[in-house]
C-alpha cells in the first residue's frame, strides 16, 4: 500500500443492505398508485441499482409528466413502510466493525438520495461504521448526473483522500463496476445482491464472493497488492 489511506467503498441496496422487496415492492405500489402497468419481477429487480427516474424511463410505460408523481409515491411509501422491511444482510455489521478494526476508511457511494442513505444507514445501526456517504441528489425528478455512480466513487475518493490505488469497491451491480473501473478502482462483486444472470460474470471483478467472511478475505488481498490486473472471472 502507498501513504494515502487504504479506503473500501460500499455500494448500498443489494450489498450492504437487503431491501426485503420494499424497493420492487414500493414501486409497484407506486406505478398500481398511479393506475400505470406493474411490470414482472425480473424487470422490477432489474430497477434496483440505476437512478429512479432512469428506471421508469426505460419502462417505456411511464409517461414524462407522470415521473415525478411515481417517484414521489414510491419515497413516501419507502419512508413510511420499506425502509423498516430492509434489513443488513447477514455478516455484513460485523464485518463492517472488523474493518474498522484493521484502520481501514470505509465510505457508501450509491445512487440513493442523500438523505435517505444516511437515514438507512442510521435505522440499521450501520452509520457510525462510515467516513462518508455519497448519493444522489435528494430532489429525483431532476435527472440523474451524468457521471452516475462514477462521480460518487470519485467524491469518496476525494473526501476521503485516498489514491485509486489503496482502495476498492464493493458491489452487486454492473453500475458500481463502472462507477469503480471509471476511477481506476478495483471492484469486488457480491453475489448476493440484484444482479441477473451473468451480469458478474462478465465484468472485469478482482473477486466474486458469496458471503461475508469471503468479502473480508478480498478486501484484504486487494488493499494488499495480492490480487493483481483485474480479469473477468
Amino acid at each position: 500500500m502507498n501513504d494515502s489511506p487504504a479506503l473500501v467503498i460500499f455500494d448500498l441496496d443489494g450489498t450492504l443492505v437487503d431491501p426485503a422487496g420494499s424497493i420492487t415492492g414500493g414501486i409497484a405500489h407506486a406505478l398500481t398508485a398511479h393506475g400505470l402497468p406493474v411490470p414482472d419481477q425480473a424487470s422490477l429487480s432489474s430497477m434496483v441499482g440505476p437512478p429512479l427516474v432512469e428506471s421508469l424511463a426505460r419502462l417505456g410505460s411511464v409517461p414524462a409528466e407522470e415521473v415525478p408523481g411515481v417517484v414521489h409515491t414510491y419515497r413516501r411509501h419507502y419512508v413510511t413502510a420499506g425502509m423498516a422491511e430492509s434489513r443488513p444482510y447477514p455478516g455484513v455489521p460485523e464485518l463492517l466493525a472488523r474493518l474498522r478494526a484493521r484502520g481501514l476508511r470505509l465510505a457508501v457511494a450509491t445512487q440513493k438520495p442523500q438523505t435517505l442513505a444516511e437515514r438507512l444507514l442510521e435505522v440499521h445501526g450501520l452509520d457510525a461504521c462510515f467516513d462518508s456517504v455519497h448519493g444522489a441528489p435528494d430532489d429525483e425528478t431532476q435527472p440523474p448526473a451524468a457521471d452516475g455512480k462514477a462521480g460518487m466513487v470519485r467524491a469518496a475518493l476525494e473526501e476521503n483522500r485516498a489514491a485509486a490505488g489503496s482502495s476498492v469497491m464493493v458491489g452487486d451491480r454492473r453500475y458500481d463496476a463502472a462507477g469503480a473501473e471509471a476511477n481506476s478502482v478495483p471492484c469486488i462483486g457480491v453475489r448476493w445482491g440484484f444482479a441477473p444472470a451473468g451480469e458478474l460474470e462478465a465484468l472485469a471483478l478482482v473477486a466474486l464472493v458469496e458471503d461475508a467472511d469471503e468479502l473480508e478475505s478480498a478486501v484484504i488481498a486487494v488493499l494488499a497488492g495480492a490480487v493483481a490486473e483485474a480479469a473477468p472471472c
